[in-house]
């Protein structure tokens, strides 16, 4: 159970690019929630994601010598939910569907696939901790930092760009 848990039910062995493949497969259910009038289960999803993660990567990786397999994708999962919330829940608070602002689940998609491929800071730390709880932080870490980043570039189109327009 913890290996279909730690590759998303198979998600992980596609190839090539699994953590991208995780990603995307996160904002696709994420948008299906959402439109199915159940975008809390994104928040929710995230937090559960992350308590399975936390327990299924450490006992997939117990007895490899690669602490980081590229088929573990419940990190991507969780960490792509918690960026995507950033711009789902005020859409929510708002009534306005996912679809008409589209790039609320394409800019948390690439900016988390940046930070996670890029590791700056606290994620590249995460990350070279080298054990499976370092698997499961980097990904929070680049989920938090897309979610910000996000919300200040929403902030900015909305503000300054969006009035020029």
């Amino acid at each position: 159970m913890e290996r279909q848990i730690a590759t998303f039910f198979g998600v992980g062995l596609l190839r090539p690019a699994p953590g991208t493949w995780g990603s995307a497969a996160a904002v696709a259910l994420a948008v299906l929630f959402y439109e199915m009038g159940a975008a809390l289960l994104v928040p929710l999803g995230f937090v559960l994601a992350t308590i399975l993660g936390f327990w299924a990567v450490p006992r997939v990786v117990a007895n490899s010598e690669n602490k980081d397999p590229s088929e573990i994708v419940i990190d991507e999962v969780a960490g792509q939910w918690l960026a995507m919330c950033f711009t789902m829940i005020p859409l929510w608070r708002h009534g306005i569907s996912i679809l008409d602002a589209w790039p609320a689940y394409v800019v948390p998609f690439l900016l988390f696939r940046l930070f996670d491929i890029w590791k700056p800071w606290l994620v590249g730390r995460a990350d070279r901790r080298g054990d499976a709880r370092g698997v499961m932080l980097d990904d929070l870490w680049a989920g938090l930092f897309a979610g910000v980043v996000s919300v200040i570039l929403a902030g900015l189109y909305h503000t300054v760009l969006e009035p020029m327009l």
